[in-house]
């Protein structure tokens, strides 16, 4: 194995990670920035408002992408086990 695969492999399992976690965080983050802004503008100070529905929106994103997110870990698992004998030799 050199080491140029082993940076191409890494790099291609960070890069799936990144992804995976901004399509849950980003929907989440957009939510509780609507929210903070509805806040601020009716001057609203209640700290937990905003812990439901970014929560909602995170199990929405789990329940319509995990379908794609669980394809995806499974086509990089599927790729190195089926290439893991031409790494080694």
């Amino acid at each position: 194995m050199t080491p140029e695969l082993t940076v191409t492999l890494f790099s291609d399992a960070v890069w799936l990670i990144i992804l995976m976690v901004a399509v849950l965080v980003v929907p989440g983050l957009i939510v509780g920035l609507c929210i903070a802004v509805f806040q601020a503008a009716t001057q609203i100070n209640e700290q937990t408002l905003s812990f439901l529905p970014r929560l909602l929106v995170t199990l929405l994103m789990v329940i319509f992408a995990g379908h794609w997110m669980l394809r995806k870990i499974m086509e990089l698992f599927d790729f190195l086990f089926h290439n893991i004998p031409g790494m080694i030799g």
